[in-house]
């Protein structure tokens, strides 16, 4: 969310901003808002005028009826009164205005930082770098989740009936191999000196607004009946949302954090998730990680964070590659993000695998997450990075281990979490 007086005295700013997301739909919106807050500006200047004059009349008053001077003190009695009345009046405008300006701001997109490339959709983000190099063996891949099947590993029939589609079971050596690659990605980030967290799976209305934007709630969220609780999409939500309503000292910064959760998502208008296999999936586990920090400080911790993706991606052998996410594929209160692909042998080209997020202090303006500095208060800045989500993990693992004979070679970094096992084995 945008400060009120920043769009106020950049209202072309704001504009030019929208235009490069694409979403000339909203323009109107900055003129309605900056005509509100006139609106709203102009009730609180009258009301706070009300006050001041209502603590000297109380005083006019007591000093009338102490000279006996009854009906004057009367007449100004009946001053007050008019005026506590609009003073009411005033109170409930601002508040009611107050909301509409809300609204408003909460759908006005953060302003993108400069380096972001113009472009309509993901299909115009532009590649930065490659990590490795990406190999086609000289057999045949099978689709993910026949390799899984070899292993007896996945029961998505039984899923199926059990939860509907886009759920699976995990079985023995495949599970265990998911879990491993949770269990490595939780120490790699402790090593580089991330705090470990297991945050709630749950979430209030207030915290969910707060970290994201309406359209991105409405595709994403499972609400819990009859509860003001949402099941999370990511721990990004619950550990951004920690922070909500707090000062911290600037001397405590930043706080760098890495969390494990279950996620959660409807992935409502999503193509393909009838589709056999676990790449666009309702639930998966997830390590996270997240930066609250210094605003000048957040272009640093971004390029650090999409950093320990890729090597974690590469110290398991898989090739990856950056893209840098143009300015219509951004959500509304990201200042910049970028994409980290894995490599697929079987379909020949890269594949999402995680993303990368500076947020600005969109989010702390939301949350009210603030920072006692020597020169006052001020919002944070957050950013998110997906450290590892195993079951979409899985497919480029997968490809990019198997050999000719089905086996599954098993990198240096996970054997401690797979027993020492070196090779996977298939069963059929």
């Amino acid at each position: 969310m945008l400060d009120m007086k920043f769009l106020r005295e950049n209202p072309e700013i704001v504009k030019e901003n929208i235009r490069k997301k694409f979403q000339d739909q909203k323009l109107p919106l900055v003129d309605e808002v900056i005509a509100l807050d006139a609106e709203l500006r102009r009730y609180k200047t009258e009301a706070d005028t009300l006050r001041a004059n209502r603590n000297k009349l109380s005083k006019q008053i007591g000093a009338l009826m102490a000279q006996k001077k009854t009906e004057e003190a009367e007449a100004v009695k009946a001053q007050v009164a008019a005026d506590a009345k609009r003073l009411a009046e005033l109170e409930a405008l601002e508040g009611e205005y107050e909301e509409k300006i809300k609204r408003i701001m909460m759908v006005i997109p953060n302003i993108i930082d400069p380096s972001v490339p113009v472009g309509r959709d993901d299909s115009e983000n532009v590649e930065i770098e490659r990590f490795g190099e990406p190999v086609v063996p000289d057999f045949e891949i099978p689709y993910h989740t026949d390799i899984m099947e070899r292993f007896d590993g996945i029961d998505l029939d039984a899923a199926r009936r059990v939860a509907g589609n886009g759920f699976y079971y995990l079985m023995g050596d495949i599970a265990r191999l998911h879990s491993a690659v949770i269990s490595y990605a939780r120490d790699f980030m402790i090593n580089r000196g991330f705090t470990y967290c297991v945050p709630p799976f749950m979430i209030r209305a207030d915290v969910v607004t707060g970290v994201m934007s309406f359209a991105e709630m409405e595709n994403m969220m499972y609400k819990i009946e009859g509860e003001d609780l949402y099941l999370i999409g990511t721990s990004e939500h619950s550990m951004i949302g920690k922070f909500i309503d707090t000062i911290t000292p600037e001397e405590k910064l930043p706080y760098t954090l890495t969390s494990y959760s279950p996620c959660f998502r409807k992935e409502k208008g999503a193509h393909g998730i009838e589709e056999r296999g676990v790449y666009r999936i309702h639930q998966f586990e997830k390590q996270e990680m997240i930066v609250v920090c210094k605003p000048e400080d957040s272009k640093m911790w971004f390029d650090k964070l999409w950093q320990n993706t890729v090597d974690l991606f590469r110290s398991m052998d898989i090739p990856v590659r950056t893209l840098e996410c143009c300015s219509g594929d951004l959500a509304d209160l990201k200042v910049k993000s970028l994409d980290v692909e894995a490599w697929s042998p079987r379909q020949k080209k890269y594949f999402e695998v995680g993303s990368c997020s500076n947020l600005g202090d969109a989010q702390a303006r939301r949350l009210r997450i603030r920072v006692n500095g020597a020169n006052g208060k001020y919002f944070a800045h957050t950013l998110n990075n997906t450290v590892v989500a195993p079951p979409r993990m899985l497919i480029a693992f997968l490809e990019n281990n198997l050999e000719a004979d089905g086996s599954v070679r098993i990198p240096a970094v996970l054997r401690p979490y797979m027993g020492g096992t070196e090779k996977l084995v298939p069963k059929h």
